[in-house]
């Protein structure tokens, strides 16, 4: 079962899903996770919209709030507490070995590990994303099976425009190699030779007057 949220601070707007089971090992690799430190919470993904302009590093400051107050929203305790810390890194950042529990997880790497304090519940944030709220229950891994087909399929698609593209340049280059090796053939033939030689004058023709 996973839920859907839509967070409307940013545009495009913004999609986050919370999981109640093992979601963290079907994210996407554009996906950041969120879990209130310390404490035990469902998991929170943001999906990037715009991940190759906007990286996770830079996620606008109204959206980043959105995405902690559902994380809080969303944990037993922390829902509970004032002044608690919500920790966020990439999905790929994440960690998972065959004997930690279920819905836990470690870090490849800790200092891509951020974290955002969040002084107390704010409703109107979080009555705001409910009102978005969708329930389903989708098959994560065909979901991540298919976006990774699409993503090949884009990558191949480049790979031939770019073949294309190298094929264009080099065609460009060897026509202008050609013209540049080519370019005094006109002026090299035999008639304009002839015409530019002194062996064919006239015997009676004077030179010395001619260039006088």
């Amino acid at each position: 079962m996973v839920f859907y949220f839509t967070s409307n601070v940013v545009h495009p707007l913004a999609f986050i899903y919370v999981g109640k089971d093992k979601v963290e090992t079907h994210g996407w690799p554009e996906d950041v996770w969120f879990h209130v430190d310390n404490l035990s919470s469902a998991h929170v993904y943001l999906r990037l919209p715009n991940p190759d302009s906007e990286p996770w590093t830079a996620i606008p400051q109204a959206l980043l709030t959105d995405c902690a107050q559902l994380t809080k929203a969303n944990s037993i305790d922390g829902n509970k507490k004032d002044n608690i810390t919500v920790i966020y890194t990439p999905w790929s950042n994440l960690k998972k070995s065959g004997d930690m529990a279920t819905g836990q997880v470690g870090f490849k790497d800790q200092k891509m590990v951020k974290k955002v304090y969040v002084v107390q519940r704010e409703n109107a944030i979080v009555n705001r994303l409910n009102k978005t709220k969708v329930e389903k229950y989708p098959d994560l891994r065909e979901e991540r099976a298919g976006r990774d087909r699409e993503e090949r399929r884009k990558e191949r698609m480049a790979a031939q425009e770019k073949k294309k593209e190298d094929a264009r340049i080099a065609e460009e280059r060897s026509q202008l190699k050609y013209q540049k090796d080519h370019m005094y053939d006109d002026l090299m033939t035999d008639e304009n030779l002839a015409a530019a030689s002194n062996q064919d004058r006239d015997s009676n023709f004077d030179f010395e007057d001619d260039f006088m």
